[in-house]
């Protein structure tokens, strides 16, 4: 009796002191996961490893642990940008560039403006009779920003009706008295945009490498910003003309040749079927290029229109010429090699120039650049055809030795 006595004294000094030791510890319960780990106490366990007891569940919380996948996530897909055909010629470019308003520039053509810069970036080139008969150039651009422009040269009423058909922003250095005035009248969007030189000389500047007056330039950062501040908003732009891709290497014409002539100046394209351009040449340069890019000027498509010029008869002594450029004539279109003999007509002053074959049809143009040489009624235009091109192979004919 008495061993079992002390036997029961021990065990409840035990019980006892078991009960005084875990006074003040803080039961896992009371601790986050987090906290558990960083004082030494027992690690999480996963569920699917349950801590064992002895018959009571566990005060430590049961936490899941984070999913794990040995695949990587897939990419999120980039959808395809959008692309719609610029208006003037025919490019596929994003909907916000296709809207940019047209910018038309004059550009001198007298031989010490040569090489001029702008074309290798412009949707569409006029080139027209000016002084005597010698031409000028007016370049137009919508999809793409020119990084030089020149030498700008002065206005003519003619330009600004071929500019109106798009109210395109007219950019120009003075002009003749017919032209200013007309932009005084309509140059505030009822015509086009007046973008002069005298009034927006911040946005042009003359190079000290050639002669004034051939050495007046801008570029297509200024031209935008002179769109802007003339109220030329961006958006849609009517098509005045219809485009198709390039027709099949296989089926293209060998050569070719255009030849034309204005007042000491001579023009010539030579059709390579390779490109399916059109290489130009002027008078002193045997293939002319853009100063700017030193790209040889090639356009995908040739118009040549016959028109009515006379003299102006404006009081002065320049010789200076009017044109009569609504109505119709005729006109001989170059694309894919060959050149058709049709018809232009332009309803009125800001309708579309268009071009149409010999029964009447509207003609469609290669996409890409198109060149629009304007001539005096009665002016030689000389057509080189190309040869055909050669058969296609018969396939799985036998090839002799």
């Amino acid at each position: 009796m008495a061993i079992v006595a002390l036997v029961i004294a021990a065990v409840a000094v035990g019980i006892g002191l078991s009960a005084i030791t875990g006074l003040g510890r803080p039961s896992p319960a009371s601790l986050d996961p987090g906290q558990v780990a960083a004082r030494g106490s027992p690690s999480f366990v996963p569920p699917s490893q349950p801590v064992a007891s002895s018959g009571t569940p566990s005060a430590a919380p049961i936490v899941s642990p984070p999913p794990s996948s040995s695949a990587a996530p897939s990419p999120t897909p980039v959808p395809t940008p959008k692309l719609v055909a610029a208006p003037l010629d025919g490019v596929l470019v994003a909907p916000k560039v296709a809207a940019q308003h047209p910018i038309a520039v004059m550009v001198d053509d007298l031989s010490p403006a040569r090489p001029q810069s702008g074309f290798d970036s412009a949707s569409v080139v006029w080139q027209a009779p000016a002084e005597g008969g010698i031409p000028r150039y007016m370049l137009v651009f919508q999809e793409t920003i020119p990084k030089l422009v020149g030498p700008v040269r002065s206005a003519r009423y003619y330009y600004i009706a071929w500019a109106a058909e798009l109210r395109a922003v007219y950019a120009h250095a003075g002009g003749s008295p017919q032209a200013l005035q007309t932009l005084r009248l309509k140059g505030s969007g009822q015509l086009v945009y007046n973008a002069d030189e005298f009034r927006w000389g911040n946005s042009f500047w003359r190079v000290t490498n050639r002669f004034p007056p051939h050495n007046l330039y801008t570029d297509g950062r200024h031209l935008r910003g002179i769109a802007r501040s003339v109220g030329a908003k961006d958006q849609a732009v009517a098509a005045p003309w219809s485009f198709a891709p390039d027709l099949a290497r296989s089926l293209r014409p060998r050569g070719g040749r255009i030849e034309m002539g204005y007042l000491a100046n001579h023009i010539r394209y030579d059709y390579d079927w390779q490109t399916n351009t059109y290489l130009r040449s002027v008078t002193g340069e045997k293939g002319q290029i853009d100063a700017s890019t030193g790209t040889r000027v090639a356009p995908k498509n040739v118009v040549v229109m016959l028109m009515k010029f006379g003299p102006l008869n404006d009081g002065s002594h320049k010789h200076r010429l009017e044109a009569q450029v609504t109505g119709q004539g005729t006109a001989w279109i170059a694309t894919n090699g060959t050149t058709i003999k049709g018809t232009w007509r332009k309803a009125s002053l800001t309708a579309p120039t268009q071009f149409f074959d010999g029964v009447g049809r509207q003609v469609v143009l290669t996409v890409g650049q198109t060149f629009i040489n304007v001539l005096q009624t009665g002016s030689a235009v000389t057509l080189k055809a190309g040869s055909p091109p050669p058969p296609e192979p018969v396939r799985g004919a036998l090839i002799p030795n």
